[in-house]
């Protein structure tokens, strides 16, 4: 099964969501600004992709700048991400226990 964490107003999320549909695959959409990531879903994400929650923080979102996140600990950031999911770098692609962000979009068909 193929999973992407998916936020529709972003160009690249759009962009992997439809490189993912143009090569026959259907993945199942979670909008995770509406159905936000537990902490457990975050850290299984986070052992697949291999990062720490610093790996996957947007530090360019004005939130992140008025938490002080830019030098938080990583438990910090894992708490702020489950808090505000608008924190979670986009997209990220789910698949047989892989995990890549589309950044750029092409970059998600390693695991594929």
């Amino acid at each position: 099964m193929t999973v992407i964490w998916h936020n529709p107003r972003c160009s690249k999320s759009r962009e992997t969501l439809a490189l993912l549909e143009d090569r026959g695959l259907t993945p199942t959409v979670r909008r995770y600004l509406e159905d936000a990531p537990t902490e457990a879903d975050l850290r299984a994400v986070l052992e697949m992709l291999g990062l720490p929650p610093s790996g996957l923080l947007r530090r360019g979102e004005a939130i992140a700048k008025e938490m002080g996140l830019k030098d938080a600990a990583e438990d910090a950031i894992l708490a702020a991400m489950v808090a505000h999911p608008v924190l979670i770098e986009r997209p990220v692609v789910i698949h047989e226990g892989r995990a890549l962000i589309g950044r750029p979009p092409e970059a998600v068909l390693e695991i594929f």
